[in-house]
Parts: C-alpha cells; structure tokens; sequence
C-alpha cells in the first residue's frame, strides 16, 4: 500500500491535462518548479539565520 507505479501516474497525468489543457501545462510545471526553488532558498536562509544568531554572544544581565 502506498506504492504509486506507472499506470497511476499515466493516470495522474491525464487527469492534469483534461484539467488544465496541453498548452498549460509547461507554464504549470515552470511555476511549480520556481515555487520549489523559492521555498529551499528560504530554507537555506532561515537557516543562516540561526547559525548566525547561535554564534552571537548573548548578553546576560
């Protein structure tokens, strides 16, 4: 169980295009790539970020 072969992804795919059409599915693929990319870049950001704040001194009072 859980196990996707290809029959279901040929499936998945032509659901998509009955849904989005032939034409919108590059532009689909392209923004869902982009959106990807944007989200581990903010990742490996957010993650700078901390490795910057662990190796600030904090002040103690």
């Amino acid at each position: 169980m859980g196990n996707i072969g290809t029959p279901e992804i040929l499936i998945i795919l032509g659901v998509l295009v009955l849904i989005f059409g032939s034409t919108q599915l590059p532009k689909l693929a392209r923004s869902i790539g982009q959106s990807q990319q944007e989200f581990k870049k903010g990742l490996k950001e957010g993650a700078q970020d901390e490795d910057e704040e662990e190796d600030k001194p904090s002040k103690s009072k």
